[in-house]
């Protein structure tokens, strides 16, 4: 079956997150074309005269991560280029987490140049769902951590280049024939598998391991393993002594900037030198690092890293 046979198709609303008021209290959720955070880059305060989405309802990205779909736990407004489906029957979390996984496993229809704004309408689904979908059961991850949640302070904050903390590199291009099959990821723009395409060998490439990596999407990845990359990715080269915990706090603070960037605004090398990024300091006006490890060791599941 179609999608449009199976859910009612929405425009979303096509608001732009500098616009509206940010509130970590609200109960509305902002949505951007992300993959990450289940597409939530923000919870803002009601907007206007305008209704949110309800909660329950499925969100696609049409640009940007395209095809990432996520069901919405939360009232939600978005951005542009993201379609909202609500099932034309009733379908258990269960059944509409089913078909989201189903959209986005035709994302490798999609390329730089193709969105899904004309035909995700004509994207074919199953019209009948596997009987285990309902009776799967997943065994929760459990952590020994225990976390208080207090909100980040972020008034004291300073804003950093990412050239004042990084080198910046830039990935090769890399054709098929230059390509063995081997055990090194090679990664590549795109959010779903953090853009690894395969496991290749090649003498062409440099290697790099212990790294966060920007596809030309905005998508922040830290790698603590070997990987090569294409022309579409820039390798952070730290100028500090860092470990996996600080990179992970980084790495989060630069794809809080991910909405900025689609298929018509790719992240560029000249994006990356004028990138700002506020870190936590210390007395003395420099990076926490200390802060930074600590707040990542201590909160959930961190002990799973």
């Amino acid at each position: 079956m179609k999608i449009s046979e199976l859910f009612y198709m929405y425009q979303g609303n096509g608001l732009e997150l500098i616009n509206m008021t940010i509130s970590n209290v609200s109960p509305i959720n902002f949505i951007s074309r992300t993959a990450q955070n289940n597409g939530v880059v923000a919870k803002v305060e009601s907007y206007e005269n305008i209704k949110p989405f309800e909660s329950g309802l499925i969100t696609v990205a049409l640009g940007g991560s395209v095809l990432s779909s996520f069901v919405q736990n939360k009232p939600f407004y978005t951005a542009f280029h993201i379609m909202v489906l609500k099932p034309k029957i009733e379908m258990t979390i269960n059944e509409k987490l089913y078909y989201c996984m189903c959209i986005q496993s035709n994302a490798y229809r999609y390329n730089y140049g193709r969105q899904a704004n004309k035909s995700l309408k004509d994207i074919d689904l199953p019209s009948i769902i596997p009987t285990w979908i309902n009776t799967y059961s997943i065994k929760p991850v459990s952590t020994t951590n225990t976390f208080t949640k207090n909100d980040l302070d972020t008034s004291s904050w300073k804003d950093f280049n990412l050239t004042d903390l990084f080198n910046l590199e830039r990935g090769s291009r890399l054709t098929k024939e230059n390509r063995l099959v081997g055990d090194i990821p090679l990664v590549t723009a795109g959010y779903l598998n953090e853009g690894i395409a395969e496991m290749i060998f090649t003498e062409e490439n440099k290697i790099y391991s212990n790294k966060i990596t920007i596809d030309m999407f905005g998508n922040a990845f830290y790698r603590n393993y070997n990987f090569y990359c294409d022309d579409n990715i820039i390798v952070l080269i730290n100028k500090f002594n860092a470990n996996k915990y600080i990179l992970l706090f980084i790495v989060t603070i630069i794809n809080a900037d991910i909405y900025r960037y689609s298929y018509g605004r790719q992240y560029r090398q000249k994006d990356a030198k004028n990138q700002v990024i506020k870190l936590p300091i210390d007395d003395c006006g420099f990076p926490d690092w200390d802060f930074m490890e600590s707040y990542i060791v201590n909160l959930p599941y961190s002990d799973r890293i």
